[in-house]
């Protein structure tokens, strides 16, 4: 399995050095996560006005050298506190993958994308509160001078949500695992799906993804 990339006090993040204890802490904790092996994560730049303290991750889903998902995950510290938040830590994450064309028109795929997350953070034991996202599907066909290009479909899920248990790593480990999930591979730690309605492969359902390269 592989180990989160680059040391906590190195790449992204503002302001670590001299940051709180607590904040050290939870980014040591995201350090020090192992995951499944089809996950590359990066650390990256992180905001400098959403929170006092931030530290930020990018991840990607390489198979047989494809890329099939990536996305991005945000920590973010205010030892205040915000309302919005319910308490002094907060995720913000970033996860995005191309499917299957005739995904597009399923109306359940937003449901299913969100029950995703939350199902992934159940499964890992993440204690979480306040959560809230967007996910978004957009078809795209070719035409003209682009004409020969497949269409393409995209879903895109943004989220974020107050971790209510101090293990960091699991949160860190279910993000990985929604990643995975829409990359179209299955979970590590199956997890009942919120729809029960919702056809199932070991709980989860893995959504049709093209094995392709994608380019940002």
């Amino acid at each position: 399995m592989a180990a989160v990339g680059g040391h906590p006090a190195q790449g992204g993040g503002t302001g670590k050095e001299s940051a709180p204890i607590e904040f050290r802490d939870a980014v040591e904790a995201l350090a020090g996560a192992r995951l499944r092996p089809e996950i590359e994560l990066s650390p990256a730049p992180a905001p400098r006005r959403m929170a006092p303290f931030a530290y930020a991750l990018t991840a990607t889903v390489e198979v047989d050298g494809e890329e099939l998902a990536d996305g991005r995950l945000v920590l973010l510290y205010d030892p205040a506190g915000q309302d919005a938040w319910n308490g002094e830590f907060r995720l913000v994450s970033m996860t995005r993958a191309e499917l299957e064309p005739e995904m597009a028109g399923d109306p359940m795929l937003s449901d299913v994308g969100w029950a995703w997350l939350t199902d992934a953070l159940d499964a890992h034991g993440a204690g979480y509160v306040e959560p809230s996202g967007t996910v978004t599907r957009c078809a795209s066909q070719y035409f003209g001078g682009l004409g020969e290009r497949e269409p393409s479909t995209e879903i895109e899920i943004r989220a974020s949500w107050t971790p209510a248990d101090g293990r960091f790593d699991r949160h860190l480990s279910a993000w990985a695992d929604l990643l995975c999930v829409c990359a179209g591979l299955p979970p590590t730690t199956p997890a009942p799906l919120s729809l029960p309605d919702a056809p199932s492969l070991g709980g989860v359902v893995p959504m049709p993804a093209r094995r392709r390269p994608r380019s940002h």
